[in-house]
C-alpha cells in the first residue's frame, strides 16, 4: 500500500506540469486529454477535450497524478502541503526561487532546528510546498 497525491488544477494542469519539468526537473509519464478517452456517459463530450483529464508525473524519487478538474469549478489546494526533500541548500534555493515565482512565500528559506534550510511557499498554482533539506541524525 502507498499512497500517491493526485492534484486537480482548474484548468491549468498542462501549464503546472509543464513549469514543474522545467524548473523542478517533473518528467511526465502518461496523459490522456478529455478527447482521447473512450465514449462512455457523455461526461467529456461537455468539457474542452484539449483539457487533461490525467497525468502520471514523476518528480524526484516520487509519483503524483493531475488533471484539470473541469468539473469543479472551485478547486483549492488546502489542507496539505507537499513536501520537497532537496540534498544541499543551493537546490533548496533553485527550487523555492522557482516555487515563489508568481507565488507566495509562507515562510523563508532558513535554518531551524530540524533542518539546515526549510521554507514553505505556495506556487503560482495555489498548490502549497514545503522545501527541506533533511536534517542531520
Amino acid at each position: 500500500m502507498y499512497l500517491q497525491p493526485y492534484l486537480f488544477f482548474n484548468g491549468r494542469c498542462e501549464e503546472a506540469i509543464q513549469y514543474y519539468q522545467k524548473h523542478l526537473g517533473a518528467k511526465l509519464n502518461m496523459q490522456m486529454r478529455y478527447k482521447e478517452a473512450p465514449p462512455g456517459d457523455g461526461t467529456a463530450a461537455k468539457i474542452d477535450g484539449e483539457k487533461i483529464m490525467y497525468c502520471n508525473v514523476t518528480l524526484g524519487d516520487s509519483v503524483f497524478m493531475a488533471s484539470d478538474d473541469c468539473v469543479n469549478a472551485n478547486v483549492q489546494f488546502q489542507g496539505f502541503s507537499l513536501s520537497l526533500s532537496v540534498k544541499d541548500e543551493k537546490e533548496a534555493e533553485r527550487a523555492f526561487a522557482a516555487l515563489t515565482d508568481g507565488g507566495k512565500v509562507h515562510a523563508p528559506l532558513s535554518k531551524t532546528f530540524f533542518s539546515p534550510c526549510f521554507g514553505m511557499a505556495v506556487d503560482r498554482f495555489g498548490v502549497s510546498w514545503m522545501v527541506i533539506v533533511p536534517g542531520q541524525h
